[in-house]
């Protein structure tokens, strides 16, 4: 695909079409009310939501993808000027509510962009997802993946989000006759705090914002404003931190639960365990640092699963994390099999550049070993000919050989991943083609 085409979760000027995977705030960087740079596609929750976080926004420019539906837009060829169709399918991401990946198709190839996304393998909604990506994908080889490579890292193997959560009802259970307060992003953990109000037969509190976000959503009667009716409270990641919850305990006996992946980079010591954190949470402040030692941590290297810690006297976390671990980015990458991927995270300490892990598994390592066999015969062979030639004094053809195996093994590798990212912030890509053909 061309540059100049098509944009993913990336808001500056240059594309004829911009698609918006969901709503997290990492993902809108450049998206402002007054955005109107060309058509916005995203899913149907995404759009009821939108207005939220952008007041005022030109509507008009959305324009809703059904997941699992073929889509089609028409597109100029920037260095033809000639029209050319590009075809997508929405996939559900299993993020947060509205949160898809993109699967397009062209002339160009097959690309998928995942955008944030958890598969778990015991999912039936992730199982749905791979249902119908293979059917998507059926009879055409996927030339690029842009990959969310948060944990893209061995050691982030975490449970699933089931078995995360009722970690966390087991730790409100255990304390009930204190307040609960739970940290939770301005969309997503919907279906932990649903539990939590479904087992425990409660409500819980949310602030008028995220009120307005669950009543859009559809959930009448669980959520509430009300802090006298109930003992449980759902507050933004930006306001938990120690110093909030020790103030809360001047008042009433309170513990505090993070539910997130990111403090789990466990190393086991002898005779006790800590945590190590390679990417420490910014809400905890210089509270929360690395080799806090843990009361009721369970962890194994290399690895190994991950049960609930506490940490300082009131906050517990908790493995609940809507990306997905290691583990299941390795099998998704298996499940796909590209020819070639790439992050969609540039920033993050803890995750690695996905080809270090998965090169082995995308086919561009095979198309690259076949093309090193092809080159190192026909690099013997032309060796063999300046040999013969350079017993006469031509070392002009020596000098022109060498340099027709740079010009064919540079076509070569232009040719091995027809689709490249030439430009990247921290998360969004303009995805473009540097196939000269």
């Amino acid at each position: 695909m061309e540059s100049g085409m098509v944009s993913v979760d990336r808001w500056t000027a240059g594309s004829q079409v911009y698609f918006l995977t969901h709503l997290h705030a990492d993902h809108l960087s450049g998206l402002t009310s007054k955005w109107s740079r060309g058509p916005l596609y995203c899913s149907r929750i995404t759009a009821k939501l939108f207005p939220i976080k952008f007041p005022g926004f030109d509507l008009s420019l959305l324009h809703i993808v059904e997941i699992g539906q073929w889509h089609s837009v028409s597109l100029l060829s920037p260095s033809s000027g000639s029209s050319t169709a590009v075809s997508f399918m929405a996939i559900d991401a299993h993020h947060c509510p509205g949160a898809v990946m993109y699967l397009f198709r062209g002339e160009f190839g097959c690309t998928l962009y995942t955008g944030d996304f958890r598969w778990e393998s015991t999912s039936e909604r992730a199982q749905t997802g791979r249902t119908m990506l293979l059917k998507a994908m059926k009879d055409v080889q996927l030339d690029m993946l842009y990959l969310d490579n948060t944990y893209c890292n061995p050691t982030y193997c975490f449970p699933s989000r089931e078995v995360a959560a009722r970690q966390v009802l087991s730790i409100i259970s255990s304390h009930p006759n204190h307040d609960v307060v739970i940290a939770v992003d301005t969309l997503g953990k919907e279906n932990l705090l649903l539990y939590i109000s479904r087992v425990l037969k409660t409500k819980i509190w949310v602030w008028p914002e995220r009120l307005q976000t669950m009543h859009l959503l559809g959930f009448h009667d669980i959520f509430t404003t009300k802090t006298s009716v109930t003992r449980i409270r759902a507050v933004p990641r930006y306001s938990f931190n120690i110093e909030t919850l020790e103030g809360l305990n001047t008042m009433r006996p309170t513990i505090g639960i993070m539910p997130s992946g990111l403090p789990w980079a466990p190393k086991a010591f002898r005779g006790m365990e800590k945590l190590s954190l390679e990417s420490p949470p910014l809400l905890l402040h210089n509270r929360w640092h690395t080799g806090v030692t843990t009361s009721s941590t369970s962890s194994k290297t290399n690895g190994g699963s991950l049960s609930s810690g506490r940490h300082d006297h009131y906050i517990y976390t908790v493995p609940y994390s809507d990306h997905s671990c290691f583990p299941e980015l390795q099998k998704f990458v298996e499940f796909v099999k590209p020819i070639n991927i790439k992050g969609i995270v540039s920033s993050s300490a803890c995750n690695v550049d996905p080809l270090y892990h998965f090169g082995s598994i995308c086919r561009i390592q095979q198309a690259s070993e076949i093309l090193c066999q092809r080159l190192r015969i026909k690099r013997s062979e032309k060796v063999g000919v300046i040999d013969m030639k350079s017993s006469f004094g031509c070392t002009s053809m020596m000098q022109l050989g060498r340099k027709k195996r740079k010009r064919q093994i540079s076509r070569a590798a232009i040719h091995v991943s027809r689709v490249r990212l030439l430009r990247r912030e921290r998360q969004g890509v303009k995805i473009v083609d540097t196939d000269p053909d």
